[in-house]
């Protein structure tokens, strides 16, 4: 395998390990909840059939979370002002809240194994991540 196919399997498996010990140890809502919440918040209202298809779920699938986020005051529906027959989904300001307090707990938690499992140095090789993978992702945009 070329160095850099190793390095990238070596990337995506790390990575993922620390985004589900991030989940599993500070979130409140269940990823579905989380992730609809995160969608409407970044890209504003939208369709069931547009959350969907940004998730990669199936309709019934998120039309049930959209119904369990309405029950807890997260979302609301509204009728578009294009079709009147079609709902468009926004986030709430409580949702806003919960949204926010799940990204500090994260940021929280990670901050927190930064602290107590790498030393300075090691921090200090981290610093350059952030701008690094914001680059990478861009390829997507």
């Amino acid at each position: 395998m070329d160095p850099t196919d190793e390095l990238a399997a070596q990337l995506r498996h790390a990575i993922g390990r620390v985004v589900r010990a991030i989940r599993r140890e500070s979130d409140a809502l269940p990823t579905t909840h989380s992730t609809t919440l995160g969608f409407l918040h970044r890209e504003g209202p939208m369709t069931i059939a547009e959350l969907a298809r940004r998730r990669g779920v199936k309709h019934q699938g998120q039309s049930r979370t959209v119904a369990e986020l309405a029950d807890l005051g997260l979302v609301e529906r509204a009728a578009s002002d294009t079709d009147r027959r079609v709902s468009v989904i926004g986030i709430t300001a409580a949702g806003r809240t919960v949204l926010q307090d799940e990204m500090d707990a994260r940021a929280d938690w990670l901050a927190a194994a930064l602290r107590e499992e790498l030393d300075d140095e090691e921090r200090a090789v981290l610093q350059r991540l952030p701008e690094l993978f914001e680059r990478i992702a861009r390829r997507a945009d």
